[in-house]
């Protein structure tokens, strides 16, 4: 039987989302390969290795910041052009909390992970609350939980980079871009957890599948939406 399939994601929101995904890639790779403190570097054979397929310190250095302005410029432009219809709604989203509902929703689905749906039962039995995962509109509490500190560290990344770019000019006091270098490595350390957690949900997690594919396709099947983003699904057959 086939399945409905209900529109979740615009071709120019998957395309930011691998653009992302790719800029990401290849500037963790490249920004580790910038590092060449033996007491920081955790792999080091990489600086070597990369140096040499760029031709040299300088051209990886240049590769980096090149990706990281289009990354940066990117999500600008994007954030400009679709500000009213992409980005004011995804700030709403993200900060629209029911602290009781998104609360119970972080401890069923943490016990449903971990343990199952059987032992979960089993679970709020023994403490006397409702084994029911709350409902959840487009994004989930634990989705909000990672795109809020994403948001705000990715604006922090693109301007510490820019900060240190602004160095090479000579046009940035060296306290400023020693501060910059810290918190540069901080944030893209703390993201980058964070993504692996992301990866780990959307591609991994067990009944996950269909919102991976999504960000290929665009489209859900009407019972995931109806199981993991109710409250969404709800506003969508209405509008």
């Amino acid at each position: 039987m086939t399945q409905t399939l209900i529109h979740r994601h615009t071709r120019l929101s998957i395309f930011m989302h691998w653009f992302n995904a790719g800029c990401w890639i290849f500037l963790l790779l490249t920004g580790l390969g910038l590092i060449r403190n033996d007491d920081l570097q955790p792999f080091p054979f990489w600086p070597t290795m990369l140096r040499t397929v760029f031709g040299g310190g300088g051209n990886l250095l240049l590769a980096h910041e090149l990706i990281g302005i289009t990354w940066a410029g990117g999500f600008l432009l994007y954030g400009i052009i679709r500000l009213k219809s992409d980005v004011f709604p995804f700030i709403r989203d993200i900060f629209t909390v029911d602290i009781r509902r998104d609360f119970l929703w972080l401890i069923t689905k943490g016990i449903q992970m971990t343990l199952g749906y059987k032992l979960l039962g089993v679970v709020a039995e023994k403490f006397d609350f409702n084994p029911k995962i709350p409902d959840q509109g487009f994004y989930n509490i634990g989705q909000k939980i990672f795109a809020i500190p994403a948001v705000f560290g990715g604006m922090v990344i693109a301007a510490s980079g820019i900060v240190m770019i602004l160095s090479q000019t000579g046009n940035a006091d060296t306290e400023w871009v020693q501060w910059a270098i810290v918190i540069h490595f901080i944030t893209v350390g703390l993201v980058f957890a964070g993504l692996l957690i992301h990866v780990f949900m959307a591609s991994i997690a067990a009944g996950e599948k269909p919102a991976f594919i999504s960000m290929f396709t665009g489209t859900v099947p009407e019972d995931y939406a109806r199981h993991h983003h109710k409250l969404w699904l709800d506003e969508f057959k209405k509008s």
